[in-house]
C-alpha cells in the first residue's frame, strides 16, 4: 500500500496538493491507480510526471510525492494553505517528465490509430512512460523510452524478421516512442511448462538465426563460448515479459553477446522449482541448433556473467536519469556485484 502526495501543476505552474490517499498497488511506478482516484478527487484530467520523493527506500509502499499534472486547475480536491512547490529542470529529466510530455506522447499516438475512449497512463518512471489505449482494433500501447536504452522499434524488428509472432505487432514508431498492439494471454511470473515451451525454443530459434556480427550495442561481458554464436540478447529475458500466448515484451535492454546470458536471467529469476525444467528446454533448444556445443556449460559460466552486466546496466541508469528518480536503481549494481561474486564458477 502507498500513501499519495500529489503535487498539482497545470502547463508546469504549481497550483496545490491533492487531499492525500492510499493506493492498494505498493509499486511507485504503477500510476493507474493513482491518476484514476486523482480524476475522481479533483474532476480533471491528471498525468503523472515524475516520482518527487518517497519515505522508504525501496521502490515500492511508504509515502510517495509526485509531481502531477493536470489539464485544468482543479475547482475541488487540493489542500487548503498548501506550501508553495518549484520544479526546477534537470538536464536528465525526460520527456514524459516534462509538462506536456505525457499528453505528447498520447497525440502522437492519436494520430496512428483510432482511439475510442479514455487513454489510460498505466506506467511511468526512469525507464518508460506507458499508456493504454481502446482503439476501434482493439488495445493499443503507447510506450516512451529514453535515448540510453535499445530502440524497441529496432529491435522488434530483427526478431520480426525470423518470427513474426513472438515480438509484439509495431504500429508506428519514431525515436523514443512505439506504439503497440496488445499481445494476447497474460503475463507469466510462474511459467509452466506449455509456456516455457511456447516461448524458449522459438526465442533461440531467433537468436540461431539472428547470430554473426554486432547490430547491437556490446555489453562487454565474455563468456566462453562453448559452441555457441553471438547473437541478439533480450536482456531482460524473465517470464514477467513474457505473455501466456506466446509473445515477448519490453525490448529496451536489448543488446548483443552470448546467448547464455539470457538463459541465466531466466534461471537466476524464477522460482527454484522451475529452473530444471527451463535449464533442459533451452539447452535442448540450441543442441538443434548446434549439435556439438556445449549449452549446459555455457549457461554455467553465464550464471555470475549476467550480474556482472546487471550491475552495468544499473549503473548506465542511475548515470543517466534524475537525482529524485535515483531512488528506483540505488544499491542496485552493488548488489549485482555481490551476486556475481557468490556465483562465481
Amino acid at each position: 500500500m502507498r500513501e499519495i502526495r500529489a503535487l498539482v501543476t497545470v502547463g508546469g505552474r504549481y497550483v496545490g496538493e491533492a487531499e492525500p490517499f492510499t493506493v492498494d498497488s505498493p509499486w511507485w511506478n504503477d500510476v493507474e491507480p493513482v491518476t484514476a482516484r486523482l480524476d475522481e478527487l479533483l474532476g480533471v484530467t491528471t498525468s503523472v510526471l515524475r516520482l518527487v520523493g518517497t519515505t522508504t527506500p525501496a521502490t515500492r509502499d511508504g509515502v510517495v510525492t509526485y509531481q502531477v499534472e493536470a489539464d485544468r486547475v482543479p475547482v475541488r480536491g487540493l489542500s487548503a494553505g498548501s506550501t508553495p512547490q518549484e520544479f526546477p529542470d534537470h538536464p536528465l529529466r525526460l520527456p514524459w517528465a516534462r509538462p506536456g510530455g505525457p499528453a505528447a506522447l498520447v497525440a502522437w499516438a492519436r494520430r496512428h490509430v483510432d482511439v475510442t475512449g479514455p487513454a489510460v497512463q498505466v506506467k511511468t518512471w526512469n525507464l518508460s512512460c506507458l499508456y493504454r489505449l481502446p482503439t476501434a482494433d482493439g488495445t493499443a500501447w503507447a510506450k516512451a523510452t529514453p535515448p540510453f536504452m535499445a530502440d524497441e522499434a529496432e529491435v522488434i524488428g530483427l526478431v520480426a524478421s525470423v518470427d513474426p509472432t513472438l515480438a509484439p505487432t509495431l504500429i508506428a514508431a519514431e525515436p523514443g516512442r512505439v506504439l503497440l498492439a496488445e499481445a494476447p494471454g497474460v503475463d507469466c511470473w510462474r511459467p509452466g511448462a506449455d509456456v516455457v515451451a511456447r516461448i524458449v525454443p522459438r526465442w533461440v530459434a531467433v537468436q540461431a538465426a539472428l547470430a554473426g556480427p554486432p547490430r547491437l550495442r556490446v555489453r562487454g561481458v565474455r563468456v566462453p563460448d562453448f559452441g555457441l554464436p553471438e547473437t541478439l540478447l533480450h536482456g531482460d529475458f524473465h517470464p514477467g515479459n513474457w505473455r501466456s500466448g506466446g509473445v515477448v515484451l519490453d525490448w529496451g535492454d536489448a543488446h548483443w553477446g552470448h546467448p547464455a546470458l539470457d538463459a541465466a536471467r531466466l534461471v537466476g529469476f524464477v522460482a527454484p522449482e522451475f529452473r530444471p525444467s527451463i535449464e533442459r528446454a533451452w539447452i535442448d533448444a540450441w543442441l538443434r541448433h548446434f549439435p556439438s556445443s556445449d549449452p549446459a556449460s555455457a549457461l554455467r559460466h553465464a550464471r555470475p556473467a549476467s550480474h556482472l552486466v546487471g550491475a552495468l546496466v544499473y549503473q548506465e541508469f542511475l548515470d543517466n536519469i534524475e537525482p529524485s528518480e535515483r531512488v528506483y536503481h540505488l544499491g542496485d549494481p552493488e548488489a549485482e556485484l555481490e551476486r556475481a561474486q557468490s556465483l562465481a564458477v
